[in-house]
């Protein structure tokens, strides 16, 4: 892999574990809808894509029904969700390393952006990103081609060669692809080495320290 310059960071699954927070909001907003899910590993699969989305391919909910359920979600997540997520070891120290090695490093989230920086400075790791995007609040910008094309905007004139993706499910590789970034597969995230490959990552990682050194020894 040549050396990249600037890098992307997916959030979930990629910085930090948020699955109690996530399957616990939407759990909660099915309940409003009458569903009563109770095994919360089943839900693992809402990790990553926007929440409408989700909400249709999953439980067959209209367009309109999709995006109300993602406000219910939102009650419960801007409260408690948020705070449910738990940080990977080795993240802080990696990205505090890559900044001072002259690195710059963006979030590229589908998350709405106000919730991916309560959370990057509740895990005190908000000093180490140039730029913050995720989805817009009213539900935009959700798709992660939408994400990675603000984020590299953000960089402003740069060559893509330059510029890599990091995350753990398919949605980042398909994005940053669409984008003509390459692309740096997470597995010990929600995807799985299998999707991550089946998605076409250019490079795969199973652990922290893997992706630390690709991102520094790189030629």
């Amino acid at each position: 892999m040549n050396e990249k310059k600037y890098l992307l960071f997916d959030l979930d699954g990629t910085l930090t574990d948020p699955k109690e927070g996530i399957t616990k909001s939407f759990q909660y907003a099915l309940q409003h809808y009458g569903i009563d899910e109770q095994d919360l590993d089943k839900l693992e699969v809402v990790i990553g894509p926007p929440l409408k989305d989700s909400f249709i391919e999953f439980y067959g909910f209209s367009i309109e029904k999709a995006n109300e359920a993602a406000m219910k979600y939102r009650e419960r997540f801007a409260t408690l969700g948020k705070y449910e997520n738990i940080i990977y070891d080795g993240i802080a120290s990696m990205l505090q390393t890559l900044t001072s090695k002259g690195k710059e490093l963006a979030i590229a989230s589908s998350k709405p952006t106000i919730f991916v920086e309560e959370i990057l400075e509740h895990f005190d790791i908000k000093e180490y990103f140039a730029h913050i995007i995720g989805s817009n609040e009213d539900g935009t910008r959700a798709e992660k081609t939408e994400v990675v094309i603000a984020a590299i905007e953000a960089f402003g004139e740069i060559d893509k060669a330059d510029i890599i993706m990091i995350g753990d499910r398919k949605f980042d590789v398909i994005g940053a692809h669409d984008c003509d970034v390459e692309v740096i597969g997470v597995s010990y995230g929600y995807g799985g080495t299998e999707e991550l490959a089946n998605a076409g990552a250019d490079y795969i990682v199973d652990t922290v320290q893997e992706l630390e050194e690709l991102l520094l020894n790189s030629r």
